[in-house]
């Protein structure tokens, strides 16, 4: 008998028009490869928006939560589970030191990280960067550097104010006495994968207010270590995850470095679903997954994709980190996308002039190679068409 996975139903218009969705349904995965309601294969190196980093249906997460669904789905967080702390311990030792608090997206991780940073400075103003983003629910949008983004839904939470990416003097001009936190993409990943620079981060690290770095879309292994923040040499005091943590499976989670842990109280925050044993044990497979020879072939793949890119016609420029790129395109990035899909490649696009790139951390060679070869003939035939 087929499930409501297997076949694609006549409800489309009875779901919200939240999405701008392709006339595509994807029934089935695997690792790098995903295939639709007509048996049409396509190679994923969207993976979910970043979500997806070991691959489709990978046996690892696969195994524990099939484990965990035998035993217990939910008692809520009025009590101990055992995934829950597990994956805090293992969050705490690749952070260096830290408590978690979990939730069930990236925007709720957001608007943990501004609660508390406010309860515990004291203070409700908030340095962000012009281009950001960081969630659609109102205090994570309130936070959301686009304004495209925010208009239609004012007046937002006060507080927040916006600053170029890697302009020093005009984050230290932000940053008066009244602002609490200063949050931080490493890789502005849907504002065209911009990369911060090392010393606006530390600049950032020295202001006095909490900083959080929003790993989101960068954290869990995606750029070649398993916090982008690493590789800027700088730890901050609250940093938020989601995405790709459980592989698929609904979590997020603020982490608060030991050294500005205490604000919080019971009572203070909450999510009925947050640290689900399901989610948790998933992402406890995640973590252990990530280990150095997966983030040696992050770097290994990214750096061969970037080159690949770079040479394509119609490529102006590749911007990101091990496997989250942009390429700057000549063309609209939404008819390559959608020219790409035709041909069996899905992409993303990080505005109207980037297609953005972010497979499975998992990807090898032959599918780099394969994406390449796509992307090169959408190129060629598009930039033909615009003679």
């Amino acid at each position: 008998m087929k499930g409501p996975s297997d076949t694609v139903s006549q409800g489309l218009d009875r779901l919200l028009p939240t999405y701008a969705r392709a006339d595509l349904a994807i029934v089935r995965g695997e690792a790098a490869r995903v295939w639709d309601v007509d048996g049409r294969e396509y190679l994923d190196f969207g993976a979910g928006i970043a979500v997806v980093g070991l691959g489709h249906c990978h046996p690892a997460p696969l195994a524990a939560a099939r484990e965990q669904l035998d035993r217990l789905w939910h008692v809520s967080n009025l009590y101990r589970t055992a995934p829950a702390e597990a994956l805090a311990a293992r969050l705490s030792d690749r952070f260096g030191g830290a408590q978690a608090s979990f939730c069930n997206s990236g925007a709720e991780t957001i608007e943990a990280a501004l609660k508390y940073a406010r309860k515990a400075t004291g203070k409700p103003g908030v340095v962000a960067l012009e281009g950001s983003f960081h969630g659609r629910t109102l205090g994570a949008l309130s936070v959301t550097g686009q304004p495209s983004k925010r208009a239609a839904f004012s007046p937002l939470v006060p507080g927040a104010r916006f600053v170029p990416a890697n302009d020093v003097e005009a984050l230290r001009a932000a940053a008066t006495e009244d602002v609490g936190l200063v949050l931080l993409e490493p890789i502005l990943g849907e504002g065209g994968v911009h990369s911060l620079a090392a010393e606006f981060v530390a600049a950032a690290a020295e202001l006095p207010a909490l900083l959080c770095i929003d790993e989101i879309q960068t954290g869990v292994g995606r750029t070649g270590s398993f916090f982008a923040f690493e590789a800027l040499g700088v730890t901050p005091d609250l940093a938020t995850l989601a995405k790709g943590l459980a592989n698929g499976l609904p979590i997020g989670a603020l982490l608060v470095a030991d050294r500005v842990a205490g604000a919080f109280a019971p009572g203070d925050h909450g999510s009925t679903f947050g640290g689900n044993p399901v989610s948790c044990a998933a992402a406890c497979a995640v973590v252990d997954a990530i280990d150095d020879e997966l983030l040696a072939n992050v770097l290994e793949r990214g750096a061969e994709l970037a080159t690949g890119l770079a040479s394509l016609p119609g490529v102006l420029g590749v911007r990101g980190r091990g496997l989250l790129l942009g390429a700057v395109v000549a063309g609209t990035a939404a008819a390559i996308v959608e020219a790409c899909r035709e041909r069996g490649l899905l992409v993303l696009t990080a505005g109207e002039d980037v297609v953005r790139l972010a497979p499975p951390l998992t990807i090898g060679t032959d599918d780099v190679e394969e994406a390449l070869s796509i992307l090169a003939a959408v190129l060629d035939i598009l930039g033909s068409e615009a003679m």
